[in-house]
């Protein structure tokens, strides 16, 4: 999610880029991830002139928008960590903090609450070291166990991997993008869930990835983009998303689950896709990625189908 740049922001609000999904947004735990900075401080990461950077920001008041718009939780843990610098990362927590709204993705973070009577833990990962470094699967291994120590159900968010259509297949093998190591999602994905993650969702590729069924855990390796006020891209593949809906029970075993298909229309504004396009992407890329490895299959209607046995 991205609300615009430095002064560039919806006049009706950051809020109002997703307010038209609020029925899909209320749940027991609604999370996203946040690509961008919370404050009005001067941006720092991109030089003048600096080709393929880019660097967001949105105002403080865009942690309440989110809020009331349905959202419990945001991941912090991307390449726009330190868009505005370390003054960024601390205006963005006290936006967040303020605004009630729960966060993960810091440095040795885990983010703990309880929805009916069960604990749960958060965790974000990104291949950057000023974020729970993705990178390092051991160090997140470990966090991931110290949470499964104290949590009920330990959901884990990463932001791995290339960006754009060239990116729209999972591989078994570092990715690398404008000279940055972006991590192996597979390897992270299967190493976090090993130490006792009971559901993986990603961002990061600005596209619609595979699903992954892993010993009975469901990895979305990416659903796209949410939102961005002209800041992201809009074609055929960037344009359209998902919105993950899934049950879990006390334990962290999987229930049920659905995609709620979405397609992103100018400038940024997420809407529910009548084509339903984001299936057909998902189970093609899940049948083509993980074919007799787990491969998740979604109805017509996105339902996810139970993984057999």
């Amino acid at each position: 999610m991205t609300f615009g740049s430095p002064g560039a922001w919806p006049a009706a609000g950051t809020g109002s880029l997703v307010a038209g999904l609020k029925p899909y947004l209320h749940s027991d735990l609604t999370v996203g991830n946040l690509e961008s900075a919370l404050g009005d401080l001067p941006m720092s990461k991109c030089s003048p002139g600096e080709a393929d950077c880019y660097q967001f920001e949105a105002p403080d008041s865009t942690a309440g928008d989110l809020r009331a718009d349905g959202f419990s939780a945001v991941n912090v843990a991307n390449n726009h960590t330190l868009d505005a610098g370390q003054p960024g990362v601390t205006s963005t927590n006290n936006a967040l903090a303020a605004a009630g709204l729960l966060y993960a993705g810091r440095p040795g973070q885990i983010t703990y609450l309880t929805r009916n009577g069960i604990k749960i833990a958060l965790l974000g990962f990104a291949p950057w070291p000023y974020d729970a470094d993705a990178l390092d699967i051991p160090a997140a291994e470990a966090l991931v166990r110290q949470a499964k120590q104290h949590a009920q159900v330990v959901i884990v968010m990463e932001h791995l991997g290339g960006e754009g259509d060239g990116y729209r297949h999972v591989t078994d093998s570092e990715e690398n993008f404008l000279g940055q190591d972006r991590g192996n999602s597979v390897a992270f994905t299967h190493g976090v869930i090993d130490a006792g993650a009971d559901l993986v969702m990603g961002s990061g590729p600005h596209v619609l990835r595979g699903f992954q069924w892993y010993k009975g855990h469901l990895i979305a390796y990416s659903l796209g983009n949410f939102c961005g006020f002209n800041t992201l891209g809009l074609d055929e593949y960037t344009s359209v998303s998902g919105m993950l809906h899934v049950t879990l029970n006390a334990a962290g075993q999987f229930v049920k689950g659905s995609v709620t298909p979405l397609v992103l229309v100018s400038p940024g504004i997420p809407q529910v896709d009548p084509n339903r396009t984001a299936i057909s992407y998902i189970n093609t890329l899940s049948r083509d990625d993980f074919a007799g490895n787990g491969a998740v299959e979604l109805s017509a209607a996105g339902k996810i189908k139970k993984e057999s046995a």
